[in-house]
């Protein structure tokens, strides 16, 4: 994997959201960030429609049959060096869905994540804090 360096996000960041099965309720606080009363796109963070124009993925949701080989591919179309942030708790460590008979493994056991933004759902400004951690981590 290439080496994560805040020379690769100098310019807006573009992030893909890649919903692996979720409730719906992080989904709901990721749109809210872009509302008017958060405005992220104010310090040039962008959603992108494909994950080959984003240096960064926000996933959602659990890691099941169906979604696991998805993420993964998805995962692998990413221009590197890319960040993988899972929000949630479900794609943090699978929450209460982790002995279901769907659940697979781990977000991080299929793709590098890179930030972890438990809760649930997360509010906007954890998202955001979040989001902020990351870049500080990649500048110094």
């Amino acid at each position: 994997m290439a080496k994560l360096t805040m020379e690769a996000l100098t310019r807006s960041i573009g992030v893909f959201h890649a919903a692996c099965s979720p409730c719906n309720n992080c989904d709901i606080e990721i749109l809210d960030v872009l509302t008017p009363r958060y405005d992220v796109e104010r310090f040039g963070i962008t959603l992108v429609g494909s994950i080959r124009h984003a240096d960064a993925m926000l996933v959602t949701g659990i890691p099941n049959m169906k979604t696991a080989e998805k993420i993964k591919y998805i995962y692998e179309q990413m221009p590197k060096p890319g960040v993988v942030i899972a929000v949630g708790t479900c794609a943090c460590g699978g929450n209460m869905f982790r002995h279901s008979y769907n659940f697979v493994k781990p977000l991080d056991e299929i793709i590098p994540v890179n930030m972890y933004i438990p809760a649930c759902p997360p509010n906007p400004e954890a998202i955001i804090m979040g989001v902020v951690k990351l870049i500080k981590a990649l500048r110094g």
